[in-house]
């Protein structure tokens, strides 16, 4: 567990403007954010069946789908909210794959977040965000491949209709193909519900990522520099499609 004092503590990211704020919650747009919940830790009450979300990215998700009913796209929920004990069990998966298959720890953890979060770092930790596909068409093996979601790929039609509509019921594209982004590779898969994640965003630069990211041990955590963070921090984190910050 993160220690929290009590006291603000500055730290080596303090020139970035991040500092932690220990057993505070986050006031912002009448959004009440605890600190937990920013890291994956908390107990956010969360909607769905087959999938987790808050309530009005729930809701809105319902009619999002209800509408793509009409063109014959049923859209599938491949992953939604997901604390950091499962962010962590995906990282340690990976890392020890890529270890194991002869890359070095810093060429592992450069892979993994080619696609995958620092536990701790994740926006699925905050219930407003959904990796989707179209279940009406057939299955490929690894559904979430970008190949799948261009012109010629079996989610075309469901990339552009989403394209078209999904802003109109709150849902952005977070990590685009645009080609000047840096940080996480394209995801066409990923949508964030952003009258709720905006807030989340803008409160998660006030905390002291070293913090998270270090006290937690995780494997490779010691192959994080100050520099390794500080480009997660503006490339990964913060280097999203702007309608979302």
């Amino acid at each position: 567990m993160i220690n929290r004092r009590f006291f603000i503590k500055t730290s080596a990211l303090a020139g970035l403007g991040l500092l932690t704020f220990p057993q505070l919650s986050f006031q912002n747009k009448n959004v009440d954010i605890s600190y937990d919940e920013l890291i994956g830790k908390g107990q956010p009450k969360l909607f769905g069946k087959d999938f987790k979300l808050r309530k009005a990215a729930y809701d809105a998700f319902l009619k999002l789908s209800a509408e793509a009913l009409k063109s014959d796209i049923r859209i599938q929920v491949v992953s939604s909210y997901r604390s950091f004990d499962h962010q962590k069990r995906i990282w340690e998966r990976k890392y020890k794959r890529y270890i194991a298959n002869g890359l070095n720890p810093q060429d592992s953890i450069n892979k993994i977040i080619e696609y995958s979060t620092i536990p701790g770092t994740s926006r699925h930790h905050w219930g407003t965000d959904l990796d989707l596909i179209d279940a009406n068409v057939k299955q490929p093996s690894h559904v979430l491949n970008p190949n799948h979601f261009d012109e010629n790929g079996c989610y075309s039609k469901f990339k552009s209709w989403m394209d078209q509509h999904a802003n109109t019921f709150g849902f952005h594209l977070v990590y685009t193909d645009i080609k000047e982004r840096k940080g996480f590779k394209y995801e066409p898969w990923h949508y964030s519900y952003k009258p709720l994640s905006k807030p989340y965003i803008e409160a998660y630069q006030k905390l002291n990522l070293k913090d998270i990211i270090i006290s937690e041990e995780l494997m490779g955590c010691t192959h994080f520099s100050q520099e390794f963070i500080t480009n997660y921090l503006n490339e990964n984190i913060l280097d999203i499609n702007p309608e979302l910050l």
